[in-house]
């Protein structure tokens, strides 16, 4: 599968605005997927994981109403299969060893993001 080419869809669900410009940004640069959906409400999001089927969800643990995870338990009560990538600014060690408890996690990031690390992202969904 050519990723350039690639229709996968990725969700960014954080509070921050900013955070998900940034991020948004910089998976446009790296040419590998146009399909962005940016949240700032997680519960928008949640509402519209069946209309799009995210491929990954880039999701932020500290959120009001409904936290990272909370949302991640919403996932698995749905039994959505999205890779979910938590992307928060905790450094937490218990965060960490936390978020391998769901079978979805397949990775922790402290943000912000890089170009590096993004397009290490994007590329891993073809695996």
């Amino acid at each position: 599968m050519d990723l350039k080419t690639s229709n996968f869809n990725v969700f960014l669900v954080d509070d921050q605005p900013i955070t998900n410009i940034v991020t948004k940004k910089l998976i446009e640069v790296s040419g590998l997927c146009n399909n962005v959906y940016d949240f700032t409400n997680p519960k928008e999001a949640l509402d519209c994981i069946c209309e799009h089927k995210p491929d990954l969800i880039l999701l932020d643990l500290n959120m009001p109403k409904i936290d990272g995870w909370q949302f991640l338990e919403q996932l698995n009560f749905r039994k959505h299969k999205s890779k979910i990538i938590i992307l928060t600014s905790s450094t937490c060690d218990f965060d960490k060893e936390k978020a391998k408890s769901y079978f979805n996690v397949i990775d922790f990031y402290v943000k912000p993001l890089n170009l590096k690390s993004t397009i290490a992202i994007l590329t891993s969904l073809n695996k």
